[in-house]
């Protein structure tokens, strides 16, 4: 693996940002993550390469060792997963009579 070849492409992608974070998504970072993780490299070289590059807009250390953690665990998918369950709501009373009021 070309370390400079990597940094070429970060610095391409960061290129393209706007300096929003949106513009660097999350699917995006984690495909980041698994092309260094894929050159044999650990948690923490990907964090430095990241923080390097990437500057303030880098994950933090948690994060990638999160998702190298799960590549090594043999699952490979950068999406993100539906979770299970009922999504999480709040009714305020409040809330429910300005609803009927306007119905």
């Amino acid at each position: 693996m070309c370390w400079i070849a990597s940094l070429v492409l970060l610095q391409s992608l960061k290129g393209s940002m706007s300096g929003d974070v949106r513009d660097f998504n999350n699917m995006e970072t984690r495909a980041v993550i698994k092309f260094f993780f894929s050159a044999m490299q650990g948690a923490e070289e990907i964090h430095v390469i990241l923080t390097e590059t990437l500057e303030k807009l880098a994950p933090s250390y948690a994060t990638v060792k999160i998702w190298v953690a799960q590549f090594k665990r043999g699952d490979f998918s950068t999406c993100e997963v539906p979770r299970p369950g009922q999504p999480k709501i709040a009714t305020i009373a409040e809330i429910i009579d300005q609803i009927h009021e306007l119905i």
